[in-house]
């Protein structure tokens, strides 16, 4: 049994009765009526038992868009239901009204929709409903708690997707100009044209050669080629502790994620083959271009789901993980955190093996909280924050320069600035024929 607040001003209000009149009598009196009041109230009140709850799925939405949540309650009693009924949002799901009030006559069904505005990226759930059925004076009734598990996936909020159309514009201008031919080499045919001086003769074009004849002669033709266009990109995400760290108040693998979406969109759309994966002690998620259904929406459903895990990378792994995915040279973007001690114990050791294989990009979140503290010396205190922080920078210009001594190119950038940037040196890759 449950009691409402007009109960509650009922017993006030014969309180002041019991004051006015003090004595045993009235008092015994008082709450013998309260408490035959609140039992009709019970007996008349329809029964929450009888009600069926069902969900109505829902589909996933990006973090920072509102939603509605539905639940359809279908009354198979004999009286009237009338209550609330409360949605057991954690409070994350942002649930705005998560009490809404139920009036169900006998046999009659209504949906309950529960507005939401998501904080928090991933699977938010509602494992219940609490229903309250309330008598016909409204002072008491029954409550029950039907166990029925209700899922929103909360996709990452791709801020970065602005960048795509000037980003796809600047691929399809580079489809538009004249191909890089080099001659001799490359694997995708471009053209034929007149022998020159200089050329290879392996590039000599008999047939070509045969079939185009003059008055004058014959003349040599070659054939140009040009680099592949299509290639595949593997995107590799760093999951693990290092993904935790915030910068400017957003957590780094949520950067990453960004990077990720957008440089996958673009590869898509250039009609690259994409793959991605997560890892951190091994693989937690993967979404390829292979698979059904659109590139973007497969990553960013794998996305909402992967978490940063308080654990150390286990990058001896990559290696093994890439050529499960594919063993032709490919584009291989591992977005992980330019820290000199995680990165020389366990990235470093498996780079030249990947750099003789792919063309290795590493992407990084830079903190601009360094550049800000090695310029401030205005205390003591400060003093001794900026040489740490000059510190910290010199070691990770040390970390680049090696990095690019095995090949490796290195993109680092506040969280803001990394997806575009990334997605530019795809670009140039691309433009220069290394891709």
């Amino acid at each position: 049994m449950v009691l409402t607040r007009r109960f509650l001003y009922l017993t006030l209000g014969l309180g002041v009765v019991v004051v006015v009149l003090p004595g045993l009598a009235t008092l015994l009196t008082c709450a013998a009526a309260l408490l035959l009041l609140a039992l009709v109230d019970v007996l008349l009140a329809g029964s929450p038992r009888s009600a069926s709850v069902t969900r109505i799925p829902s589909a996933p939405v990006r973090l920072g868009q509102p939603t509605t949540a539905s639940t359809l309650l279908q009354h198979s009693g004999s009286r009237r239901l009338r209550g609330q009924l409360k949605d057991g949002w954690q409070p994350s799901a942002g649930a705005r009204t998560p009490i809404t009030p139920v009036d169900l006559l006998a046999g009659r069904s209504h949906r309950v929709d529960t507005a939401l505005q998501p904080t928090r990226r991933g699977d938010l759930h509602s494992e219940h409903v609490s229903l309250r059925s309330v008598g016909p004076m409204g002072l008491a009734g029954r409550q029950v708690v039907h166990r029925v598990r209700h899922v929103q996936r909360v996709l990452p909020p791709f801020h970065s997707r602005r960048h795509l159309p000037s980003k796809l514009q600047r691929l399809r201008e580079l489809d538009g100009q004249t191909a890089v031919q080099i001659r001799g080499a490359g694997h995708e045919f471009d053209s034929l044209r007149d022998y020159v001086r200089g050329d290879d003769v392996r590039s000599i074009d008999w047939r070509a050669t045969a079939r185009r004849q003059s008055s004058q002669g014959q003349h040599l033709v070659v054939r140009t080629w040009r680099p592949e266009r299509d290639r595949r990109v593997i995107i590799a995400l760093d999951s693990s502790r290092t993904s935790a760290a915030r910068i400017e108040d957003e957590p780094r693998l949520d950067s990453g994620m960004e990077a990720s979406l957008l440089l996958g969109a673009l590869a898509a759309g250039a009609g690259d083959r994409v793959d991605f994966f997560s890892f951190d002690r091994g693989l937690s998620s993967q979404a390829r271009s292979g698979m059904r259904g659109n590139l973007l929406q497969q990553m960013a459903d794998v996305m909402a789901g992967v978490d940063p895990e308080l654990v150390e990378a286990d990058f001896s792994q990559l290696p093994g993980q890439v050529r499960a995915i594919s063993s032709q040279r490919s584009l291989l973007v591992v977005l992980t955190s330019l820290d000199s001690g995680s990165l020389e114990e366990g990235l470093l050791p498996v780079l030249p093996a990947l750099a003789e294989r792919h063309l290795v990009v590493l992407a990084a979140v830079r903190d601009p909280e360094l550049d800000r503290r090695s310029q401030s010396r205005d205390t003591p205190g400060d003093v001794y924050r900026a040489a740490a922080a000059e510190r910290a920078l010199i070691e990770k210009e040390t970390l680049r320069r090696q990095l690019a001594s095995l090949g490796v190119e290195v993109v680092e950038a506040t969280p803001h600035l990394l997806p575009p940037q990334l997605a530019d040196t795809y670009i140039r890759l691309k433009a220069s024929g290394r891709l």
